[in-house]
């Protein structure tokens, strides 16, 4: 099979898997860069730069336009489905991580609206910007096309 790295026998599936892989530790690396604080819960957390939603349907939708061509009904399906995810993560799921801040702050600051089920913070890091989800993209693409 050439330079290609083997993990599934299915070209598509492994760009898909390889890219995830880079992007959850470029996601680690941007974190520490950014923070001065080794954070290994990013590995495998939402949310963060590069996103790896957007590099795993972009890795197989890629990898899928180079083995089966532009006008194959597998790169429509593989380039919707990726198209729909990369939108839910920078628009659904980035509300809801919005919507969690508000929530948070004001479980904190007004004490008496903070009921039983509230225990706990809510997750703020859901979704991501746009400027991720296209450097997941971009990301997903290379290694879909690169192997």
């Amino acid at each position: 099979m050439g330079g290609h790295i083997n993990l599934t026998g299915n070209r598509p599936l492994d760009a898909a898997v390889i890219a995830w892989l880079v992007a959850q530790v470029l996601k680690v690396i941007i974190s520490y860069a950014s923070d001065k604080e080794f954070t290994l819960e990013r590995f495998v957390g939402a949310g963060g730069m590069p996103s790896s939603h957007s590099a795993f349907v972009m890795g197989l939708t890629g990898s899928i336009l180079k083995v089966c061509g532009f006008y194959s009904p597998q790169f429509a399906i593989a380039l919707c489905l990726g198209l729909v995810v990369m939108y839910d993560a920078s628009g659904v799921r980035r509300a809801a991580g919005e919507q969690a801040k508000i929530l948070n702050y004001m479980m904190y600051h007004w004490k008496e609206l903070k009921p039983e089920i509230f225990e706990r913070e809510l997750k703020e890091l859901l979704g991501h910007t746009p400027v991720e989800v296209f450097a997941g993209a971009i990301l997903g693409i290379s290694v879909g096309l690169s192997m």
